[in-house]
């Protein structure tokens, strides 16, 4: 029985190993966009008008006060009742988006504020604009702060790509639905995506930490 399980997993590697690829394009794509849009909301909560950081408080608020199945369902199932079609993809990648600027926006906001006053009133005494203290002085701080938290979030968002299985996106986990529906083996294929988002999982562990080793380096020579 083992030895059949085996074989199943290896016969069926191509196709889990194909849907991780899914996993990795919505991930990084989540991530990617997600980060610009949350930079976007920190600067308004940080630095705009009223209305501003109402809007970004409001939006942060709505989606981490709501679950992302749920806000994967509005966008592909909700939006074509009011005339926008999707496809599985590009909604998953929406949502997504969507979802993580939220987190980011947070992260980013916290890592901002978190840099002492003193740094803009030191660029100011040398005629820095504060645009020029923001991009040259604080931003490059603040990222080594966000750095981590960033990373935690990304690796949180490659197994939450799971659920785009609900809108019949083939990554990993649908591509394990899929096969467990032919061949009735459950534990087996689950077992074997569960194994894969752990090998995603720890690559990418590894990587943050050597950014982040190969950052603090820097900043100890600097």
């Amino acid at each position: 029985m083992i030895d059949a399980s085996l074989q199943l997993a290896l016969d069926s590697a191509p196709f889990l190993l194909k849907g991780a690829v899914f996993t990795v394009v919505l991930s990084l794509g989540g991530m990617f966009f997600g980060l610009l849009l949350g930079f976007v909301l920190a600067l308004m909560r940080l630095y705009g008008f009223t209305a501003l950081q109402w809007i970004s408080r409001i939006y942060v608020s709505f989606f981490r006060g709501t679950p992302l199945l749920v806000q994967l369902f509005m966008i592909y199932y909700g939006l074509p009742q009011l005339g926008i079609q999707l496809e599985p993809l590009p909604a998953a990648l929406i949502g997504f988006s969507l979802n993580m600027a939220a987190y980011t926006s947070e992260i980013l906001r916290a890592a901002i504020a978190s840099i002492d006053r003193g740094q803009w009133e030191a660029a100011a005494s040398i005629g820095m604009s504060r645009t020029q203290t923001l991009v040259r002085a604080i931003l490059p701080q603040a990222a080594r702060t966000a750095l981590p938290p960033l990373g935690n979030s990304f690796i949180s968002l490659v197994k939450d790509t799971a659920l785009a299985a609900t809108i019949q996106v083939p990554e990993l986990f649908r591509q394990a639905q899929l096969i467990t529906a032919r061949t009735f083996e459950i534990f087996t294929m689950y077992l074997a995506a569960a194994l894969l988002y752990w090998v995603l999982a720890t690559v990418l562990s590894h990587f943050q930490g050597r950014l982040e080793a190969r950052v603090n380096q820097h900043e100890q020579d600097s």
